[in-house]
């Protein structure tokens, strides 16, 4: 600042305050660009680390930790650029501290939703059993946590579409990981007819499961009856895989679905018979006969 006041006592004094408003916007930029760029090359990249080490297997802490850091960083490069270009008696101003307060007041009435989703975002980060990379579902749909920012989620659904979901919204409803444990199990149903061996085709569903890739022993591949039907028995497979992931899960239930057709086709085993009905009574048929006009002579 001493630099610009001889800059400033050497000009015309019309042009003295246009000039040392201007020399002030360059400061205050000046500082806030060095100070934010000097973070982001600094202080950044260690705070990162420090997280990274400490959180190895929780992807959503270290993605959130950069987010913050980047707006923290943003708020102290402001502060310094107002301190440097000589307006730092603005952030302890009586008027000014008062000023402050009543647009703060002001944001704060009108933004509470995108306060909420903050808010929202600060528990779910804190959530060791949400990460950036898990499989989630809640009511309003499902895919993989892509990242974690201040107001949304964001979630890549089966079809490889990109949801942004408010951060309210998945933590004012239930949310279901369902692949979140070491294991999980399967459960497979299929139909039979009344006429089959049925005992026969629960041994065919415990066995294919058996041979399955990734199905564990413990607790082995069992099979039930779970229903009587009006036209076929439901059975039903329970089996488990250990570490498992969505991709996983529907490549094996396709491969046991593949197998159970084949065995059952091998063993002449009716799989999903058609419904049958039993009719009974009468039907009378009408038949309506019309006599013919007889031709006049031409």
């Amino acid at each position: 600042m001493a630099v610009l006041l001889q800059f400033v006592a050497i000009v015309p004094d019309a042009l003295s305050p246009s000039i040392v408003t201007l020399a002030e916007v360059l400061v205050f930029f000046g500082a806030t660009i060095a100070v934010y760029a000097l973070g982001r090359a600094l202080l950044v990249p260690v705070v990162l680390r420090v997280v990274r080490s400490r959180n190895e297997n929780n992807p959503t802490i270290i993605s959130a930790t950069e987010t913050y850091l980047k707006v923290v960083l943003v708020g102290v490069a402001g502060i310094v650029g107002l301190i440097g270009a000589g307006y730092g008696n603005v952030l302890i101003n009586t008027d000014s501290a008062l000023l402050l307060a009543a647009i703060t007041f002001a944001f704060g009435v009108a933004g509470q939703e995108v306060f909420g989703s903050l808010i929202s975002g600060f528990f779910l980060v804190a959530d060791p059993d949400f990460n950036v990379g898990d499989w989630v579902s809640w009511p309003g749909g499902e895919g993989i946590v892509e990242s974690v920012d201040f107001r949304v989620t964001r979630v890549r659904a089966p079809n490889n579409e990109t949801i942004t979901v408010p951060n309210t919204e998945l933590t004012n409803n239930t949310l279901t990981r369902p692949f979140g444990r070491d294991k999980y199990r399967i459960t497979e149903q299929a139909y039979v007819a009344y006429g089959e061996d049925t005992e026969h085709a629960l041994l065919e569903l415990q066995q294919t499961a058996t041979n399955l890739d990734r199905v564990i022993e413990d607790p082995p591949p069992a099979s039930r009856i779970t229903n009587l039907g009006p036209d076929n028995i439901t059975i039903q497979a329970e089996f488990w895989v250990d570490e498992p992931a969505r991709g996983d899960i529907v490549d094996i239930r396709s491969d046991f679905r593949r197998r159970i057709k084949r065995r059952f086709d091998a063993q002449e085993l009716t799989l999903g018979p058609p419904s049958g009905r039993e009719l009974s009574g009468s039907v009378t048929v009408a038949r309506e006969v019309t006599e013919e006009q007889p031709r006049e002579p031409r």
